[in-house]
Parts: structure tokens; sequence; C-alpha cells
């Protein structure tokens, strides 16, 4: 009893540190800025006011735009990385060819390869081909697959039993068909994993969009928001309905897809 006390009160412990900046966050957004002025960070907002929300939202500005340029942005390469990391897993897990363990760990080798030291030479690359303060800049970079992504469904591909791949090739199948009817069908706990990671990740994306757009055309969310950190860096108020807008997807995507998000960590550390 004594263990699961203490167990419990750190969970506990563990849990209002982590939503409290949350909670700060969301309070301070409902205040107005006298009250936030003159009264405690901590104290209770009296009146409520939506007046922040409201000028994000139908005011001058607006995160809708950059919330409908970052959706597209995530769908795009959420379903550019999934389809090419799944076609070069299955060429690394199941096809013969010379040199094939070679080129995966050399692909694999990239991982250790900082994001940062590639903004560079990704940024000349882009410009090179005029895609510079472009929606295919902003996407063409992430979209054909990630070194992560091919390394985890090349590890799931492989345990799944050759004996189902063999049935199927005895029946006449192709791999597409294979792909497509067996290994797929079989991966849908490790590919909603990779839907979960790739989404969030490139929904909290801020380097190379601000690298790669200098407008506010092709402004991101994560742009705007901190854009408005530094145009409005005394209106806190507005500043934390934005962070807190920016941050609400996240959390219905994690309360819809919380089970998936659970597994992923068991596949990823299993894996």
């Amino acid at each position: 009893m004594v263990r699961t006390t203490i167990t419990y009160l750190t969970l506990v412990a563990g849990a209002v540190l982590t939503l409290a900046p949350y909670l700060l966050s969301v309070q301070t957004s409902v205040k107005t800025p006298a009250q936030f002025a003159a009264e405690s960070p901590l104290a209770p907002p009296s009146p409520v006011s939506t007046a922040a929300y409201a000028e994000l939202v139908v005011g001058g500005h607006s995160l809708i735009p950059p919330l409908v340029i970052t959706v597209q942005v995530v769908i795009l390469v959420v379903v550019g990385q999934l389809t090419c990391s799944v076609l070069a897993a299955y060429a690394f897990a199941r096809l013969e060819f010379p040199g094939r363990d070679a080129v995966f760990r050399l692909y694999l080798a990239t991982l250790m390869v900082p994001v940062v030291a590639t903004v560079v030479p990704r940024f000349v690359i882009v410009s090179e081909l005029g895609l510079r303060d472009t929606f295919a800049g902003l996407v063409l970079p992430a979209l054909f697959g990630s070194p992560y992504a091919v390394f985890l469904l090349r590890q799931f591909f492989r345990g799944i039993p050759g004996e189902l791949v063999d049935a199927a090739c005895l029946d006449g199948a192709g791999h597409p068909r294979v792909l497509w009817h067996v290994v797929l069908p079989l991966s849908r706990p490790v590919l909603a994993t990779l839907v979960i990671i790739t989404a969030v990740t490139h929904w909290n994306d801020f380097l190379w969009p601000l690298v790669v757009t200098s407008g506010e055309r092709w402004r991101v969310l994560t742009v705007a928001v901190a854009a408005l950190q530094s145009q409005f860096a005394g209106n806190w108020t507005l500043v934390t309905a934005a962070t807190t807008l920016a941050t609400l997807p996240l959390l219905v995507l994690f309360l819809v897809f919380q089970k998936h998000i659970v597994r992923s960590i068991t596949i990823t550390g299993m894996r």
C-alpha cells in the first residue's frame, strides 16, 4: 500500500508539472490585458474574456490561414512519407538485390546527422530550383520518406512470417499484391504509429518553414505564433491564446488516438 501510494503521488506530481504550463496559458488567454497587468498571473479570470480568441479567429491577426496551410503541409507530408517509406522498407526487407544491406546501413547512418546541419544544403537546393517562399518548398524536402520510418517499417516487415508471403507467391501474387494484401494489413499498428509521429513532428516544425518562407502567404502556424510573440510581447493574453489554439489540435489528436500512441511506445521500444 505504501509503495502504491508513493507511485501514484509521484505520477500525480508529474501530471501537475506537465499540465500546469498549458493550464496557465489557457487561464491567461481568457483574461483582459488590464486584468493580467493588474493581478497575479495565478489569479482566476474575472470576468472571462474571449476577445483574444475572437481577434485570432475573425480579427486582423487571424490564425486561420496559417492553420489551413499547416494542415495541408501535414497531410501531404504524412501521405508522401508513408508511401515512400513503405515501398523502401519493403524493398529492404523482402527483395534481394546486390548491396542491399550496405545501402540500408548507409541510409540508416543519416539518422546521426543533425537536422540543423542539413538546413543550409536544403535551402540552397530549394533556392536553385526556384521554390523558395512557395508551398512546394515547404513540402518537398520532407515528402520522400525518412530514415526512422524506413528503419521501423523494415524491422516490422522482417518480423512478418515468411510462410504468409510464400503462400501468397504460390497463389500467383507478385510483390505489389503481397505488399497490399498481406504485409500492409498486418502492419496497421506500426503504420498508425508513423502517422501520429510524423503528423506531430511536422505540425511542430518551426526551423525549416521559418528559413524557406519570407512572407505571410505561406506562413505556417508555428511561424505565425512566433511572429505574434515578437509583435505583441506585451499582450500576453493574445500570445497565450495563440499558443493554446496551436496546441489544441495536438491534444485532440492525442485524445482520439491515445491507444495508438501507447501502442507506438511499445512498438518503438521493442523494435
